[in-house]
């Protein structure tokens, strides 16, 4: 298991609530689509991060993270896992506090060096799924 249950609920209540959506397009058919919407429903502010920059769900897009010019709390990853580990090594350049790695992506080399920065990391988990159990 990569986060455990306190790591959740740290990441979800108490990290902060810009989150980064690598991944979230206007493609109403992704996962990612639905799960930002639920992460807007708890109050997060969603960024998208797509090559194609696109605005979804009201927020701008961006086409990297290295593009956003603001802080992002956490960086919530929807990419193969061979293309994850990239992507969390550049939520730690951006200084974001977490990295939060959806269902089936999983990348434990990154996550050791995620971990080893000062970063909190889950893998493997959707926070549309963990966050109502907050309740």
């Amino acid at each position: 298991m990569y986060g455990d249950g306190a790591t959740v609920r740290r990441i979800l209540s108490e990290t902060g609530d810009t989150w980064a959506v690598v991944g979230l397009s206007s493609n109403r058919q992704r996962a990612a689509y639905g799960v930002a919407q639920v992460l807007q429903r708890f109050g997060k502010r969603v960024v998208p991060v797509h090559p194609k920059a696109e605005t979804v769900h009201g927020e701008q897009g961006y086409a990297s993270l290295a593009d956003i010019p603001f802080e992002v709390d956490v960086v919530d990853v929807f990419v193969n896992s061979e293309l994850a580990g990239a992507v969390a090594d550049e939520a730690v350049a951006k200084g974001a506090k977490a990295v939060w790695f959806q269902l089936d992506v999983v990348d434990e080399a990154a996550y050791e060096r995620t971990r080893a920065a000062g970063l909190d990391m889950v893998m493997d988990r959707c926070p549309a799924i963990e966050i109502p159990r907050l309740g």
